[in-house]
């Protein structure tokens, strides 16, 4: 398509239930979050995971979304033979700026779908995080709400106990 001229190179784009949807270009509040969780995500993880940021991950054919930040099992080739699918995947986030509505609905029913076991939603506007957990019936059954002050470490990285403040803006 790009090559089309249907889509234009510079566009951020993702595959989500067989639709290709253009992302918003992100604001620095979105740009900041991305970076704070970048850095303690890389330090606190170490070799036991691969920090993706903003890179597709390919849950099906109909779905390939371009999450913010996400934890992957290590792979000696970082994942250069394929693009990581849910099996690969610890921990998906996405910072949610003007998009909570999409991304706390949307984008946690795809994820809790395709069997992403876990998955948080760094909201901006309401200064916290939502973690969504505890997959029955292709539905996250537990989302639990943390703010400033708070902790919380990904299940299956139980000793990667991250703060929520930095992953806030």
């Amino acid at each position: 398509m790009e090559d089309a001229g249907i889509l234009s190179p510079p566009e951020r784009l993702e595959l989500v239930y067989g639709e290709i949807l253009i992302k918003p270009v992100p604001g620095p509040p979105h740009n900041a979050s991305v970076a704070r969780a970048t850095r303690e995500m890389v330090r606190l993880v170490g070799d036991r995971a691969i920090v993706f940021i903003q890179s597709s991950v390919r849950l099906n054919e109909w779905n390939e979304p371009e999450p913010d930040v996400v934890l992957l099992r290590p792979r000696e080739d970082f994942y250069a033979s394929k693009h990581p699918g849910p099996d690969d995947i610890f921990l998906v986030v996405e910072v949610s700026d003007s998009s909570l509505k999409f991304d706390r609905g949307t984008k946690a029913r795809l994820y809790a779908e395709t069997a992403v076991r876990e998955y948080w939603v760094v909201d901006i506007q309401n200064d916290g995080l939502l973690a969504y957990s505890d997959i029955h019936q292709k539905t996250y059954r537990t989302v639990r709400q943390y703010r400033r002050g708070d902790s919380i470490a990904p299940l299956l990285l139980p000793d990667c106990t991250i703060a929520i403040d930095n992953l806030l803006p």
